[in-house]
């Protein structure tokens, strides 16, 4: 490994300059990491934060913006209660809905019907849980919308008025925009678009979006018996993900822009340590007309790029974390996360190496004479 050493502090201008190009490209990941990893939590975080394991959905509902489509009825959940696999099943009503403060301050929010007290019910960390039909427990983002205990939120177009009676402990949003818990006698109201003083049609409350299943011991129950037996179509927890508006197209388009950067860091590496292959074939020559191995070469090229891929990465991964610092907490759905980071740190160096170890695969093939110039 001695040359390997040699020429890294020789051609130092050209190795910083190439790890000048791998830090930025960690840079880049560590940005687009936080940027999907705050996608994800601002399209699902209130889903992720849900103790079930699935959501049955009525028959036939098209896949995206499902639980908007999705209507399930009371006799539906009595057939997913009556499974012996199943601990707990609630109907779960899930609509967006534009709304104001009273002091005329506009609010979007995603109203989550629940059954005050179920296992549904998230606990209040300020204020109170769900008691009376007027009362609202909002998600704790909400309060950047200047919104505080005992304020009135009233729905758009229907008039009906509820109190911020709690705050969710963290944040909770779906589809981009803040979850409200409300009893689902209420949901189950502004659902069937009742306006204020009008009566409720009757078979208004036995519906809701979907039907929220717990297994025993929460371990997942058998779906299709349970399909089967209620006539829906459940998702599990991580499959529901793709139901919320937007969720599939951002998750993909962020996948895609990501896969294209590894792909473009293998490519530069491997560029570079194949133009430096070409440059120094005749030491290599020497080294093989020494008696070295090929072994040997190959391990003292590996070597290089190693030294060169991990230092970058590193120092690359440690800037985009003191730039990814500053973005969270703002506007950007942007949040640092250590798994799909430490993951696309790891990719970046494997699939650099993976370039360089094609770049230097020539070494296997050299022959000394030729190299050292045996036609002149």
């Amino acid at each position: 490994m001695f040359l390997a050493l040699r020429e890294l502090w020789f051609a130092r201008t050209r190795f910083l300059l190439m790890g000048a190009v791998v830090a930025l490209i960690s840079v880049l990941m560590v940005i687009l990491s936080g940027l999907s990893s705050g996608l994800v939590v601002d399209g699902v975080s209130a889903l992720q934060r849900t103790p079930v394991q699935a959501f049955a959905f009525s028959e036939g509902t098209k896949t995206d913006s499902a639980f908007s489509r999705s209507v399930v009825t009371e006799e539906q959940a009595d057939a997913w209660r009556a499974r012996p696999d199943v601990a707990n099943a609630e109907l779960f009503g899930n609509a967006i809905v534009n709304a104001k403060t009273d002091s005329g301050t506009p609010v979007d929010l995603t109203l989550f019907g629940i059954r005050p007290g179920s296992f549904l019910e998230p606990a209040a960390s300020d204020g109170a849980p769900l008691g009376a039909d007027t009362d609202i427990v909002l998600s704790d983002s909400a309060r950047d919308a200047d919104v505080a205990l005992g304020d009135t939120i009233i729905i758009d177009r229907l008039g009906t008025e509820l109190t911020v009676v709690g705050f969710t402990a963290d944040k909770r949003t779906f589809g981009h925009v803040d979850v409200a818990y409300v009893p689902l006698t209420t949901w189950q109201e502004i659902h069937a678009g009742v306006e204020l003083g009008e009566q409720t049609p009757a078979g208004a409350y036995s519906e809701a979006s979907v039907v929220a299943i717990q297994g025993v011991d929460g371990v997942l129950p058998d779906l299709a018996a349970g399909d089967a037996a209620a006539g829906t179509l459940t998702k599990t927890l991580e499959e529901s993900f793709d139901s919320s508006p937007g969720y599939t197209a951002e998750t993909m388009t962020m996948s895609m822009i990501q896969a294209f950067l590894y792909a473009i860091s293998a490519l530069v590496v491997g560029a570079f340590f194949t133009i430096w292959t070409v440059q120094r074939s005749r030491e290599i020559a020497v080294l093989r007309a020494m008696g070295a191995s090929t072994g040997f070469l190959l391990r003292d090229a590996l070597l290089q790029a190693v030294l060169v891929l991990v230092g970058s990465v590193t120092v690359g991964v440690l800037i985009g974390l003191g730039l990814g610092s500053g973005l969270e907490g703002t506007g950007m759905p942007f949040a640092l996360e250590s798994g799909p980071i430490l993951q696309g740190a790891l990719l970046l160096i494997v699939l650099g190496l993976i370039g360089a170890a094609v770049a230097v695969v020539r070494i296997v093939r050299i022959d000394p004479l030729a190299a050292l110039g045996e036609n002149r």
